[in-house]
C-alpha cells in the first residue's frame, strides 16, 4: 500500500492527528447506527454518509476495514438521563403491534434509503437485543471493579467514583460543573448516588413490553451500555475509530468511554469523529419548527401521508406537494449535495442550493462520458499526475471532500476544452485519467449516474415506486394526486405514458 498522511480531527485531541492505526493495514471502526422505533431522518443520513465515504476511502488506500454500526432495537430512553418509557414499546402500544415489528418495519425503510444513497453496508451490523448477554456481563464486571452499584433493581454507573481517577468531560471539554448544570431532574432521580449517575440497567415496570432476566431481575439495558458492549465485541477492548454525531458527544459518547474504562481499565478509542448539524435555510431542521423532511419526501417532492406505516419507499403512502420543496431531488443529487460541505461543518438545505447541485453534479457525469468518447492526441496539455496528488491530498486532509470536488470540476472543464478541441489528452493519458476519476467519483464518493443506471438501479426502482403510488391513486379515484404525480415529474422532464399494458416512463432530453 502506497504510505499517506491520512489526518484525522480527532474530537478527543480537538485536533488534526496523523492517522496510525493499531495493527498495521487493518482498521476497526464502529458508528452509532439507528434507533429504529421511526423513520431514518435526514440528519442520520448526512452522518451515515459521512462514514460511508470515510469507509469507502479506507477501503481505498488498501486498509482491510471491519466497518461496525449497530440497530438500536431496545428502544432508546425519553432523555440522555435514561428516564422514562421505552419508545419502541410505546410505539408498539399505541399501533398494537409487537415491539418487534416496529424493529423490522423501520430497519427495512432505513436499509432502503442507505441502498438509495448508494451507501455501503457495514461489515457487521449487530442489534442491541441481540447482544443482552455482552451488556449483562459488562454491567457486571463494571459492578466488580466498584464503579456501579444497584438500586432497586436497577444498576447506575457511579460517575462520581469514576471521576476521582479520570476526566469524565474529557471528550465533551466540559468542567464538572458545567456537566451539572446541564443535567436535568427527572423522574426516578432519587435511586441514583450522584445527579450524573446514568442506568447501565433497568428495572422493568409492569407495564413495560421489552424485558429480558438478569442478576438483578427482569429488566432492560440503559442506552449507553449497547454501543460499549458490541464494539468491544467486535473490535476489541481499544479500536480505532468511533463515530456518529455531534450530538452523541454530552452525553452518550463520554459514558461509553466510563463504561469502557470501568470495565477494561482502558479508553476505548483512538480517534473520535463527529459530523455536524443540518438546518434548513439558516434554521436548525426540526419537526417542532416544521420546517423538517424525510429522505422519500426528498426524493419525490411529496409530503408523506400521516396514515403511511412508514417513509421506507416501498411502504410510504405520499400526498400533496411538499411545501418545504419545490420538486424532489434524486438521491445522487442529495448525496452529492451533501458531500459539497465538509461533515464536521454544518449543512445548510435549501432548494437553491439543491438546485445548483443537481446541476453540477449533472455537469460531472456528462464530463465523465464526454471523456470515454473526447478525441486523443499525441500531447497532453494538463499535468495529471499532480492533479492525482491533488486528489489524494483533499482526501488526507481530513476526508474533505469539498475540495476533492472543487478539484474535480477543475478537470471538468479540461476534458470539455479537450472535446472543444481547445487542449489536449494523448491515448496513455487518457487510459489514466479514466481510472483515476472512476477511482475517485464512483468508489470514494459513492457517485453513480442515476439517469443512465439500468434498470435494476436506484432511478428505475423509484420511478416503478412512484407509478404504483400513482396507479393507487387512481384506483381510489384520487385524480388531484395522480396528475399532480404526472405534472410534478413533467417538471423534471420525466413523461409518464398510460397504455392497456400499464405505465412507462421516459427521460425528455
Amino acid at each position: 500500500m502506497k504510505p499517506h498522511q491520512l489526518q484525522i480531527q480527532n474530537t478527543l485531541s480537538r485536533k488534526k492527528e496523523i492517522f496510525q492505526p493499531i495493527e498495521l493495514g487493518y482498521v476497526g471502526m464502529y458508528v452509532c447506527g439507528p434507533t429504529v422505533y421511526s423513520d431514518v431522518h435526514m440528519g442520520n443520513c448526512r452522518t451515515f454518509i459521512s462514514f460511508d465515504i470515510i469507509y469507502r476511502y479506507l477501503i481505498h488506500l488498501g486498509y482491510q476495514v471491519r466497518y461496525v454500526r449497530n440497530i438500536t432495537d431496545v428502544g432508546h430512553l425519553e432523555s440522555d438521563a435514561d428516564e422514562g418509557d421505552d419508545k419502541i414499546a410505546r410505539k408498539a402500544r399505541l399501533e398494537r403491534l409487537e415491539p418487534m415489528e416496529i424493529v423490522q418495519r423501520y430497519t427495512t425503510g432505513f436499509h432502503e434509503v442507505m441502498a438509495m444513497f448508494n451507501a455501503m453496508p457495514p461489515s457487521i451490523e449487530p442489534t442491541a437485543t441481540g447482544h443482552i448477554i455482552e451488556q449483562i456481563e459488562m454491567t457486571e464486571q463494571i459492578m466488580k471493579n466498584g464503579l456501579a452499584y444497584e438500586s432497586n433493581g436497577s444498576i447506575y454507573f457511579d460517575v462520581e467514583k469514576y471521576i476521582g481517577n479520570n476526566n469524565y468531560g474529557v471528550l465533551s471539554g466540559r468542567s464538572l460543573e458545567e456537566q451539572l448544570n446541564n443535567t436535568r431532574d427527572l423522574d426516578g432521580q432519587g435511586e441514583k448516588k450522584g445527579r450524573l449517575d446514568f442506568a447501565l440497567w433497568k428495572k422493568a415496570k409492569p407495564e413495560h413490553i421489552m424485558r429480558w432476566n438478569s442478576p438483578w431481575g427482569e429488566g432492560f439495558p440503559g442506552w449507553h451500555i449497547e454501543c460499549s458492549a458490541m464494539s468491544r465485541k467486535y473490535l476489541g477492548d481499544r479500536f480505532d475509530i468511533h463515530g456518529g454525531g455531534m450530538d452523541l458527544i454530552p452525553t452518550h459518547h463520554t459514558n461509553e468511554i466510563a463504561q469502557n474504562v470501568g470495565c477494561c481499565n482502558t479508553a476505548p478509542v483512538n480517534y473520535w469523529i463527529h459530523t455536524n448539524m443540518l438546518t434548513v435555510n439558516g434554521q436548525k431542521m426540526s419537526k417542532s419548527l416544521g420546517n423538517s423532511f424525510l429522505p422519500v419526501e426528498l426524493f419525490t417532492g411529496l409530503q408523506l401521508d400521516p396514515k403511511s406505516p412508514g417513509a421506507a419507499p416501498s411502504l410510504a403512502v405520499l400526498g400533496d406537494k411538499h411545501p418545504m420543496l419545490d420538486k424532489g431531488y434524486s438521491p445522487m443529487t442529495v448525496r452529492f449535495f451533501m458531500l459539497q460541505t465538509h461533515y464536521s461543518s454544518t449543512l445548510d438545505f435549501s432548494n437553491e442550493a439543491l438546485q445548483a447541485s443537481e446541476k453540477g453534479f449533472r455537469r460531472l457525469m456528462e464530463a465523465l462520458k464526454t471523456l470515454s468518447n473526447a478525441p486523443v492526441s499525441d500531447k497532453t496539455t494538463y499535468d495529471i499526475p499532480q492533479l492525482q496528488s491533488r486528489l489524494y491530498a483533499a482526501m488526507d486532509d481530513d476526508f474533505n471532500t469539498p475540495v476533492l470536488i472543487a478539484e474535480l470540476f477543475d478537470v471538468v472543464r479540461y476534458i470539455n476544452s479537450v472535446n472543444d478541441g481547445k487542449e489536449f489528452i494523448s491515448a496513455e493519458y487518457k487510459s489514466s485519467l479514466i481510472k483515476l476519476l472512476n477511482a475517485f467519483v464512483h468508489d470514494v464518493l459513492g457517485l453513480k449516474d442515476d439517469i443512465m443506471e439500468d434498470q435494476s438501479g436506484t432511478t428505475y426502482g423509484l420511478m416503478q415506486l412512484i407509478i404504483r403510488m400513482r396507479a393507487d391513486a387512481r384506483a381510489r379515484k384520487d385524480f388531484g394526486t395522480s396528475d399532480l404525480i404526472r405534472d410534478e415529474l413533467a417538471k423534471l422532464n420525466i413523461v409518464l405514458k398510460d397504455g392497456k399494458q400499464g405505465t412507462s416512463w421516459e427521460i425528455k432530453s
